[in-house]
């Protein structure tokens, strides 16, 4: 794994999560920036992704690989499917969504970390 990539990608993941939160709490519904902010952590999640997908490809595989294989899979496909139901939800509830996901999205990152490299 990318350290600085996945750091990275927890402060934004936490940054999204408070300003959603924010919003809700304000009775705000979901509006384009919010989806930009997603767009650019899906971005930011999708390269590292990539990245270890192209490790596992080089050989660098970890002991779960079917477990990695479906964080992976999880993380890559929850801030689009939780974007458009946050988006589709004209609520003060569409960026509650979000934030619960953007709270999730750092967990995994964690976990993945746990499964790549294990404490001997």
């Amino acid at each position: 794994m990318v350290d600085w990539l996945t750091m990275t990608i927890q402060m934004v993941s936490l940054a999204m999560a408070v300003w959603c939160l924010v919003s809700t709490f304000r009775d705000q519904p979901m509006l384009v920036p919010h989806l930009v902010g997603m767009g650019v952590l899906w971005l930011l999640v999708l390269t590292q992704v990539g990245v270890l997908i192209a490790a596992m490809i080089g050989g660098d595989r970890p002991d779960e690989m079917v477990m990695v294989v479906s964080y992976l899979a999880t993380i890559a496909l929850l801030p689009p499917a939780c974007a458009v139901w946050g988006f589709m939800e004209r609520s003060k509830w569409g960026p509650a969504v979000i934030a619960f996901t953007c709270f999730i999205l750092p967990v995994l990152l964690v976990r993945i970390e746990q499964l790549w490299s294990p404490v001997v």
